[in-house]
């Protein structure tokens, strides 16, 4: 899953980014609320973690000018004023939670995958096609009931296409959604080739059924039928 977090303290942005990586999300981080709102509107994230003081324009206006754009995104927000008004205002905005801070990591945690698994997300704890079984939280992956040992990248990849089960994702949706914006290989659509190719070897080899395929020209897509 990729996550974009709007907050201007560096600091806590970089304990946020750090502890979400190490439980296998992606993160990109924007520091004002206009990069914030841009990165949002052309970005393909999850959800997104929100403060609300920020600078160029505040949380609450980001919210509100995502919101017009039809999105549903899931949005955790963050803010240092406690009450009710506040939270009221960033909820009526279109808000999924609302978060005060200080807090501490594993609420903030709990919280956005609380609003993941909500009806209009698409994500769950465990995410199936056919045979194929992988478990959000554990991390884990099985097919036909043997565990699969995928390395991270691979993982997300995978995720990916569970999640857009039957869709075709081209090779620069699959980068941008599974390598942060900041990475050095951006623009490698090369190197998801090279990914998918590992995963058909872990996933699909030995099996009569290729849960795994390429749409010539376009991309490649997870479904369990020619």
């Amino acid at each position: 899953m990729k996550i974009l977090i709007v907050e201007d303290e560096i600091k806590l942005a970089q304990v946020l980014q750090q502890g979400l990586k190490e439980q296998g999300f992606v993160v990109d981080w924007a520091e004002d609320g206009l990069l914030g709102l841009d990165m949002a509107l052309r970005g393909d994230f999850d959800a997104m973690v929100l403060d609300v003081m920020l600078p160029g324009i505040d949380g609450f206006k980001v919210l509100g000018e995502f919101r017009k754009s039809g999105s549903t995104l899931p949005v955790l927000m963050l803010t240092a004023r406690n009450n009710v008004d506040d939270r009221v205002l960033g909820l009526d905005s279109g808000a999924d939670d609302y978060l005060s801070k200080p807090f501490a990591f594993k609420e903030l945690l709990a919280r956005l995958r609380a609003i993941l698994r909500r009806p209009h997300g698409e994500i769950r704890d465990t995410l199936r096609v056919a045979d194929l079984e992988l478990d959000l939280k554990g991390h884990e992956v099985w097919r036909n009931g043997e565990p699969l040992d995928l390395s991270p990248k691979e993982f997300g990849i995978l995720e990916y296409l569970l999640c857009r089960k039957g869709l075709v994702l081209t090779k620069t949706m699959i980068m941008d959604h599974v390598w942060p914006a900041d990475a050095d290989c951006q623009g490698n659509s090369n190197l998801v080739e090279v990914y998918i190719n590992h995963l058909r070897k872990k996933v699909d080899q030995g099996h009569a059924v290729k849960l795994i395929q390429t749409v010539r020209g376009s991309g490649y897509l997870i479904q369990d039928h020619p």
